[in-house]
């Protein structure tokens, strides 16, 4: 058996564990892949002709020290960062963003948007665009699942709904977004470190691996009879279909890349790698946020509708309102603005910023007033989000909040906002409803509304 294991996260939920995948061989007991889907609640089978890239910013990011930054308010609540100017006259952010600074011009943030009420850590409300309370059997389903449900199959070599996330110590932050009452057949695909390796047949015929599937189905009578996870069928035949064809796992291989387009993709030298011994393990270097930003793009070009990308560290209880975060040991502002804006320009590179819609958010913001650490601590009521692409305007802004940036005061944005913007994006009606395992209708956004004022 292969053990696959990623970074270990320590956050200030005191939480710490190592998520751990284990692959075997194509075997008479079962194939490796379908185990690795079923285990790891993992399928899909179609392709939007437009696509979702979703930055989760795990921890929650402080709004204040990037994208609204307010210069008149007292010292404790601006904090140590300055403005710049960007290519959009009359938007500011962070100096340590100079990279997204210039691109502006070709991207949305909203400064009003709101949170979970809990002020909890956890990536379900950005996912689902709903809180944790009061769920249906089987709990919500995430944007990606039921992207996969309604869009239907496209390309069976390619699942719908990829979940790009490194393995962290606090399962929230790791998490891709589960299928919930929508069943494992709508689960993200998720292809961490060297499981890709384990797409191809290596050596194993098609006649082979069809004597194989048919050994596997007698297996399977048994298992079902046993009371095997409903949707068991669509997982083996989406793991054959993976098995059968290179295109995942070419999209998965970035030794297929331009080096000149993953030079610029490359956070690398970022990190002062020896220094980082307080949080995170970075020696994993292709967890970075610009490898996860590359091989979201190529799996969208391969035919992926749904990527989730986890951006890990911006759990700072101390320190983060001043430049120690955003441009010292811990480079995370430094992170965020040259991974997206390598992505932004590949994307119009490629002609591809009307085809693929990125958006970058947090579970919540930080309190206005810095604490007794120089940090700033859970803040529910306001954050922020930046949108790109996918039919979205450019060279805008959405939102105002006070003069501590507390609160909005204009065109506050809820999470189930955001979610039906991304509906409305696809091509799926917002108001459409599925059933739960009930067969109750429940509606699609839950109740949020697009954001038409950003939609071009």
């Amino acid at each position: 058996m292969l053990s696959i294991t990623g970074r270990k996260y320590k956050l200030c939920d005191g939480i710490s564990r190592r998520d751990v995948l284990r692959i075997g061989a194509l075997a008479m007991g079962g194939l490796a892949l379908p185990d690795l889907l079923r285990l790891e609640a993992q399928a899909g089978i179609t392709r939007s002709h437009k696509a979702i890239i979703m930055i989760y910013m795990a921890g929650a990011p402080s709004h204040q020290d990037m994208y609204d930054l307010k210069m008149d308010a007292p010292t404790e609540i601006r904090g140590e960062y300055r403005p710049i100017e960007t290519s959009v006259p009359g938007i500011q952010i962070c100096d340590h963003m100079p990279g997204l600074a210039k691109i502006m011009d070709k991207c949305v943030p909203l400064r009003s948007v709101y949170g979970s009420p809990s002020g909890a850590h956890d990536s379900f409300i950005c996912y689902t665009g709903r809180t944790t309370q009061n769920q249906p059997a089987g709990n919500w389903s995430s944007v990606g699942s039921t992207v996969s449900q309604l869009k239907g199959p496209v390309n069976r070599a390619v699942p719908p709904f990829v979940g790009l996330a490194p393995n962290a110590g606090h399962p929230p932050y790791g998490s891709p977004g589960h299928p919930g009452f929508l069943g494992i057949s709508h689960a993200a695909f998720r292809p961490s470190g060297p499981a890709k390796k384990d797409m191809l047949l290596n050596g194993v015929t098609l006649d082979r691996l069809g004597d194989r599937q048919k050994l596997l189905k007698n297996f399977d009578q048994f298992r079902r009879q046993a009371g095997a996870v409903k949707g068991l069928d669509d997982v083996t035949s989406q793991a054959l279909s993976i098995l059968t064809s290179s295109k995942l796992a070419e999209a998965l291989d970035l030794s297929k890349e331009d080096p000149a387009t993953l030079a610029k993709y490359d956070t690398t030298g970022i990190f002062k790698m020896d220094e980082l011994t307080r949080y995170f393990d970075m020696r994993r270097a292709t967890n970075l946020l610009g490898h996860q930003m590359l091989l979201a793009r190529r799996l969208c070009e391969a035919g992926c509708g749904f990527v989730t990308v986890s951006d890990c560290g911006w759990d700072y209880h101390a320190n983060n309102n001043s430049p120690k975060q955003m441009a010292g040991i811990w480079p995370m502002g430094n992170q965020v603005d040259h991974a997206v804006a390598a992505f932004i320009r590949d994307l119009h590179d490629r002609g591809l910023q009307d085809d693929i819609l990125l958006v970058v958010t947090g579970e919540m913001g930080r309190t206005p007033r810095g604490n007794k650490h120089a940090g700033r601590d859970h803040w529910p009521q306001c954050g922020f989000s930046l949108l790109f692409g996918g039919g979205i305007k450019r060279g805008c802004v959405l939102g105002k909040t006070d003069a501590q940036a507390g609160y909005p005061t204009d065109r506050p944005v809820s999470a189930g906002d955001m979610v039906a913007t991304i509906y409305q994006q696809l091509g799926i009606d917002p108001a459409m409803t599925v059933p739960d395992l009930s067969s109750r209708p429940v509606p699609i956004a839950h109740g949020g509304e697009p954001v038409h004022e950003i939609i071009a």
